[in-house]
């Protein structure tokens, strides 16, 4: 990739950065607001999480239901992020970032305030929302905000650190805040966050669209979203009730055909939402595959160990969130070495290196038993050096799947890049579910959940071997 010659972000009147590899004051302070903003939503994905049956208890939840207070943000969250992608080209990615984080601070507090499921249920619809048009503007407001090169490469390593950080993050916030304070602090942290950003965001960062404003292909996107919320409610049901359940089957079926009818409006529309030439570019694409991938096995493997240290070693909510710090610390070390490993090879060699490295430190932990000491001297490495490498591999998607692109396609580059995180992190817990579901066929006891996460953990292992093979075979330089 080259770093000397005019980028596209220059010729389409980006807000670039001077070719040189240090940050100014100013887009230090710009980084950090962006930094903050994703790393609070990556928080909101996870923080919940251990504090479901706190809330089903406060609010008067059924057991059954409890799964939609996840389920409600995913779907919104997953299904709307291509849309709000094309709407930040349309009115301006800085005006949608800014909206956006509003209307998380405001959902949040609802959410913290509510005293019934459906004030509640409807707060995490609104975060959802929120972080769809949030996600696609912050990223592409750093893919312009930063020239193609190692600037953005250090950028969006650091971006990609938090992130993932941030979810493990909130697994250890969601057991501290429930436990110590309430379940509502796990709302309510999101509120002087957000304010902060909204208050600062206007002054430091600058708009950023594309020269000639597109126009909005609304069948296209009425059926990309409607496609993806089928798909992620179907697997969210297969996970939770089983592929058996008619709401899985049916799910996925009217996903997959809205999809289809996607790619058939786009063929035909003058100005299409997702422009065929962008998405039948190899990086785009397989870049995006990658991407998603990663997600789908990294997020998946918190759920997988937090049954594991829980339901075989007897671990509280609280310990076992707190054991993922090492797992968050590996994170940070990948996102930060990971930028140095592209300027020194190649974004490709990232995404091979990393993927390597996950698969072997996965692996590892097929060799989990049900002694505390044995089982955590092998947890606690493999986990840090799984949680590199997967960072190598992020950092290495978003490079590959967002460069060489001029500013006009940015927004939907990174709307892409968005997507394919929301949904992996969105579809990775459900389909590992499914698995450990078929391989206990229901039994609860220690060894069997043991004997099911094991499984799921090869699968876990398997998909991510799968990344490096499409990433070596696809992605290689052509002559």
């Amino acid at each position: 990739m080259s770093t000397t010659a005019p980028t596209d972000a220059r010729r389409h009147g980006a807000q670039a950065a001077p070719a040189t590899e240090r940050l100014s004051g100013r887009l230090k302070l710009v980084l950090a607001v962006l930094l903050v903003a994703q790393f609070m939503l990556a928080v909101d994905f996870s923080i919940l999480n251990v504090a479901l049956p706190a809330i089903g208890d406060s609010l008067g939840f059924a057991l059954s239901d409890l799964q939609w207070i996840a389920t409600a943000f995913a779907l919104s969250a997953a299904g709307f992020t291509l849309f709000f992608g094309r709407i930040g080209d349309l009115i301006g990615r800085k005006k949608i970032f800014i909206g956006s984080l509003a209307l998380l601070g405001a959902a949040s507090l609802a959410g913290g305030l509510a005293t019934s499921p459906e004030v509640l249920l409807a707060a995490r619809v609104a975060q959802g929302l929120a972080t769809a048009a949030a996600t696609p503007a912050g990223l592409a407001l750093l893919t312009t905000s930063f020239a193609e090169g190692p600037l953005r490469q250090k950028a969006l390593g650091i971006n990609g650190a938090l992130m993932s950080a941030g979810f493990t993050t909130g697994a250890i916030l969601g057991g501290v805040l429930t436990d110590l304070l309430s379940w509502r602090w796990a709302f309510f942290l999101n509120v002087p966050v957000a304010l902060a950003v909204v208050v600062i965001a206007p002054a430091v960062i600058k708009e950023s669209r594309p020269t000639e404003r597109p126009r909005l292909d609304l069948p296209g996107a009425l059926t990309v979203t409607l496609g993806l919320l089928g798909l992620v409610f179907g697997l969210t049901q297969a996970g939770e009730r089983g592929w058996t359940h008619p709401h899985a089957p049916l799910g996925l079926g009217a996903g997959a055909l809205l999809l289809a009818a996607f790619f058939l409006i786009e063929r035909r529309a003058s100005a299409p939402l997702v422009p065929l030439r962008t998405l039948g570019r190899r990086t785009v694409a397989w870049g995006n595959v990658l991407g998603l991938l990663a997600f789908v096995t990294e997020t998946s493997l918190v759920y997988l160990l937090t049954l594991y240290l829980q339901k075989t070693l007897g671990f509280s909510p609280l310990a076992a969130g707190v054991t993922f710090g090492v797992l968050g610390l590996g994170t940070v070390a990948g996102g930060l070495l990971a930028p140095r490993v592209i300027a020194l090879t190649s974004p490709l060699t990232a995404l091979v290196a990393g993927g390597l490295v996950q698969t072997v430190f996965t692996a590892a932990l097929l060799f989990l038993g049900t002694s505390t000491g044995a089982s955590l001297a092998l947890l606690l490495p493999a986990t840090f050096f799984g949680g590199v490498g997967n960072m190598l591999v992020i950092v290495g998607f978003m490079v590959t799947a967002t460069s060489g692109l001029p500013d006009a396609e940015q927004g939907l580059a990174t709307g892409l890049a968005s997507m394919a995180q929301q949904v992996g992190i969105t579809l990775g817990t459900p389909v590992m579910s499914a698995v450990v579901t078929a391989a206990t066929a229901g039994a609860t006891t220690a060894s069997a959940v043991h004997s099911g996460v094991t499984t799921a953990i090869a699968v876990n292992a398997g998909l991510v071997l799968l990344g490096v093979a499409l990433a070596a075979l696809f992605l290689r330089p052509r002559p």
